[in-house]
Parts: structure tokens; C-alpha cells; sequence
């Protein structure tokens, strides 16, 4: 039984029930977005963009349908600014690779922060040591908030680039990308957006952050796993190189030079993801017919009812902000005297499954002077009753391990 109208849309239910509170880290998928990609591979299996004949044309108009869905998803002036990539990461260290080490130079600065996934921290790093750049960091106060002092200080006249992620993954707060960006580009800096937590709750556009590039993931708003989007600015992809080289991102080779394809076709060496691209168009499709107002609503009641749960125990203590509403469906939490993995591990016996670690953010967690921490994470297809259930179960984790409750 459940009081959420789309759990049904989800077969993963049926076929192994569960409470399911890491969506921060994947979404499940519904029936539609399994049904497109398996259309796509009995229909018009295909290599896009290669062959002359209607299996491929087939492929490559659907392959492009998808991008066009990509691009009015975010907001993108052109399908030609969207790049497919594997993933949020691969788009980043795209951004690194062909961008910030091929423009960069000594002496200027890179900014980020603190509370960035490895994924939007890394390849910025690589960058620097690559370039001669200095890397600099924004630090947030506890509920991860910066102050305007903070910004103006870190970003001015030798800042050539800005990562930043639109929402942590750890504290759930949203960034004042908006700002962050009208300062970098005061300065004439690019800023890149880590968009993999915000993509799947919140109505994004590009124009309004003032993005330059923003990436984000399929599997976390319910696509398939190893597809994902790099949007860019048209006249910065167009002096970039490519990321990598192979087939079909080339005009034409020869043994003594090479002229390579107009954009985005430049970024997608190789044979790409065409069903993945076709599915997760379908899980924005999906998205979009529910509405971010109706999802936003669960979120937040669902945010507010783990506040409620958690706050039972003086023992547990909640990472970031105290007001439910600003965490985006991710609470994040430490127990006094337990390790977050025996907290993972005491509620997956009972079917309740969190994360548990450092969340790819270990100078986060070193910043706000704990280990790791447990994570629960909620979407559209979660419920009170999955709240219920955590809560009964988690304020016993003390007591099953022989502690005071």
C-alpha cells in the first residue's frame, strides 16, 4: 500500500520493495523511460549519424529528438550547445580538458568550494597543475551559506574560471549561482555549473544562473546510467578542442591533417549512447508532465516530516541548514557514538536503504570536522510511510547496538 500516486510508475516496487532514501545518488526509473530505451533497441538499433539507410536515419533523428528535448529542458538557445557525455563527471573534466587547460595561463585563479563533489573539485586541480593557475576555494558557513564578503574577496581581476554546483550533495542548500556568476563575469571568468543535484527538482535555466557551461546526469532524474549532458556556450565550443579523437567528430582525415566536425558533434567521438539519449529524453518528458511545483511539494513535505523523525532524538544531528525547505530532498545527519556505515547497514536489514560515507565530498566533511555521515535522500516517488518506517527504525539504531537511546 502507498499514498503516492506515481510509486506504480516505478516496476522496481513491484519486483523488489523497499524503502528507497539515495536518490540523491540514482533515481529509480519508470516503466516509460525502461520502455524507450528498449523501443529504441528493437525499433531502430542502429549507429546514428553513420549509415544512409532507414535503420540509421531512424536512429540519428531520434538521437537528435533527444537533444532538441535536452536543450528546451535547461533552457539552451541551441541543440548545438548540448554535448551527450557518460556523465556529470565526464562532462566536467570535459570542460577542464578542452577548455580551462587550453586557456588558462599562469597566474590566473580557479575558483570553487569547499562543499564540491570530487567530480567538480578534481579536474579543476588538474587544470591548475596543467596551466599554472592557482586554485582557490569558497568556504561556506556551516548550513553552507556565502557571504558577499566571501565572494568578492575570492573572485576579482585574476579569476579566469568559476565550478561551482548549483546544489550540494551533501548539505542539500542551492548556491547563489546567480551572483557568484554576475561577479565572474564582471571579470570576464567562464562559470561552470555542477547541475547533476538541481537538473532533477528544480526548473533550471541556463540564461537566468548565467551558466557559460552546466552539466548534469540521466540516472538522478530517472534516465538511464551512463548518459549525460554538457550544455555550452555556442562561441566557447567553437574555439575548444576536442576531447577526444576517433570516429565520427571528424569532417574529414587525411595522412597529413585532420578538419573536425562542427559542434557538438566535435565532443562525441565514437559510437554514442543513442538509446540512452532517447530514454533519458523520456525521463525529462516524464518530469515535465508531473511539473516541479508537484514535485518540489512532496519533497518538501517529506524533508519536513525526516526534520520531524530525526529531531526525536537528541542524539542525531542534522548537517546544514534547520530549515527543511533548503535542502532540496537531501538530509543529511550524524548519531552520536555510531558510525554511519552500521547506520546504513542496521536499516538495509530491514529493507530501508540510505547512503553512507564521505559522499564524494571528503574536504566537505574534513571543513565541517566529521568523518562521513548518513544520508537520506527523497523524490517524487517516496511517501510518508517511507518516512515512517525510517523514523521508527532509525531511532532504535542506538538501543539494537547496546547504547543509551
Amino acid at each position: 500500500m502507498t499514498d503516492n500516486k506515481y510509486r506504480t510508475d516505478f516496476p522496481i516496487f513491484e519486483n523488489h520493495p523497499c524503502v528507497y532514501l539515495d536518490s540523491a545518488a540514482t533515481a529509480q526509473r519508470p516503466a516509460c523511460v525502461i520502455e524507450a530505451e528498449k523501443e529504441f533497441y528493437e525499433k531502430m538499433n542502429a549507429n546514428p549519424l553513420r549509415g544512409l539507410y532507414d535503420l540509421s536515419v531512424k536512429a540519428t533523428d531520434a538521437y537528435e529528438r533527444a537533444r532538441q528535448e535536452v536543450a528546451s529542458f535547461i533552457g539552451a538557445g541551441s541543440p548545438e550547445e548540448i554535448i551527450f557525455t557518460r556523465n556529470t563527471t565526464e562532462s566536467l573534466n570535459l570542460v577542464a580538458y578542452s577548455y580551462a587547460m587550453n586557456f588558462l595561463k599562469p597566474g590566473d585563479e580557479i575558483v570553487t568550494t569547499v562543499m564540491e563533489h570530487h567530480s567538480n573539485m578534481l579536474p579543476w586541480r588538474a587544470a591548475a597543475e596543467k596551466t599554472g593557475a592557482k586554485l582557490l576555494y569558497l568556504e561556506p558557513d556551516e548550513e553552507g551559506n556565502f557571504t558577499d564578503d566571501e565572494i568578492m574577496t575570492k573572485i576579482n581581476d585574476r579569476t579566469g574560471l568559476v565550478a561551482i554546483g548549483h546544489v550540494s550533495n551533501v548539505l542539500g542548500c542551492e548556491n547563489p549561482v546567480r551572483k557568484i556568476a554576475d561577479r565572474a563575469h564582471r571579470y570576464g571568468a567562464v562559470v561552470v555549473v555542477d547541475g547533476a543535484q538541481s537538473a532533477p527538482h528544480m526548473k533550471v535555466d541556463i540564461n537566468d544562473l548565467g551558466a557559460d557551461f552546466f552539466a548534469f546526469s540521466g540516472h538522478k532524474l530517472m534516465g538511464p546510467m551512463g548518459i549525460g549532458a554538457l550544455y555550452g556556450k555556442k562561441d566557447l565550443l567553437e574555439k575548444m578542442p576536442p576531447f577526444l579523437s576517433g570516429g565520427e567528430m571528424i569532417e574529414s582525415v587525411s595522412l597529413k591533417g585532420v578538419t573536425y566536425a562542427d559542434i557538438p558533434h566535435k565532443f562525441e567521438a565514437g559510437t554514442v549512447n543513442a538509446a540512452g539519449a532517447v530514454a533519458m529524453a523520456a525521463a525529462i518528458k516524464y518530469i515535465q508532465n508531473i511539473g516541479f511545483d508537484e514535485i518540489r511539494s512532496i519533497e518538501d513535505r517529506l524533508c519536513e516530516k525526516l526534520f520531524e523523525g530525526l529531531s526525536r532524538s537528541s542524539h542525531i544531528h542534522i548537517q546544514g541548514s534547520k530549515d527543511p525547505k533548503k535542502h532540496n530532498g537531501i538530509v543529511s545527519f550524524i548519531m552520536d557514538d555510531v558510525h554511519p556505515h552500521d547506520i546504513a547497514s542496521i536499516l538495509d536489514a530491514d529493507g530501508i536503504y540510505i547512503r553512507a560515507g564521505h559522499h564524494c565530498a571528503q574536504p566537505l566533511m574534513e571543513y565541517l570536522k566529521v568523518q562521513s555521515t548518513a544520508r537520506a535522500s527523497v523524490y517524487l516517488y517516496n511517501d510518508e510511510r517511507d518516512i515512517a518506517e525510517f523514523t521508527e527504525k532509525i531511532l532504535n539504531v542506538r538501543r539494537w547496538l547496546g547504547l543509551e537511546s
